[in-house]
């Protein structure tokens, strides 16, 4: 696919979501520019999920929880039309894997859903948490409350399930739009087997998704990130 054809592609509103971005300026913004040049350096991306030197652990998980959230959307978004109701009519992963919706709202019980409107749940769930400044406080003034952490864990555990739907049962649709894009279209949003990569090495990195989850992945894992799976 042609850097044209790969801007075309995506500004047809096949994203999920619109973009959430850091305000300029901001120590998040900052952060996340530095993660940006990271990869765009070409730098292992085993290195580039280090935390920085003088850096808050807190704030480094939150501008990547956002940028996973943004780039998962975009994948998701290249799948969408293929994934129904009718086509998907569980979020799984293989005969093996199902995923139940549970939000102590709507769905006080954990519910079999089809994939799409589990997705759409989730993501209209992770935006509800990253828009909640208690919890993903926009000053550097305000600390982090004590449920940051367990929250980052439950959305990048979900995020990943949509990697695992994507993968096992869309991958076809990821081969037939050029998921090998060209070198140069990785400055601006990773094919996906990068983004894979980059968020596997993170949240091992920093321990945020139990092994369990990570199973039904394991075996294109080992092969995709090996330096990553001797390092755990």
């Amino acid at each position: 696919m042609s850097f044209g054809g790969f801007i075309d592609f995506f500004q047809k509103g096949k994203t999920f979501r619109p973009k959430k971005k850091f305000s300029p300026g901001t120590l998040r913004y900052s952060l996340y520019k530095h993660a940006q040049a990271s990869l765009n350096s070409g730098i292992n991306l085993r290195n580039a999920v280090q935390l920085p030197p003088g850096e808050d652990l807190y704030d480094w998980i939150a501008v990547h929880v956002v940028d996973f959230f943004n780039r998962i959307n975009l994948i998701y978004g290249t799948v969408c039309d293929y994934c129904t109701d009718t086509s998907c009519p569980t979020m799984s992963g293989g005969p093996k894997f199902e995923y139940l919706w549970a939000d102590k709202e709507r769905y006080k019980k954990p519910t079999p859903l089809p994939a799409p409107q589990y997705v759409s749940l989730l993501m209209d769930w992770i935006e509800t948490q990253i828009n909640n400044e208690n919890l993903f406080p926009v000053s550097t003034d305000v600390p982090f409350p004590k449920t940051f952490m367990p929250v980052c864990k439950k959305i990048l555990t979900r995020l990943f399930r949509v990697f695992v739907h994507v993968y096992i049962h869309h991958f076809d649709r990821i081969i037939s739009i050029g998921a090998k894009w060209d070198v140069e279209i990785v400055e601006h949003e990773p094919h996906v087997n990068t983004c894979y990569k980059h968020f596997y090495y993170f949240i091992t990195e920093f321990d945020l998704v139990i092994n369990k989850e990570l199973e039904p992945l394991m075996e294109m894992t080992s092969k995709m990130c090996q330096d990553g799976l001797q390092n755990q």
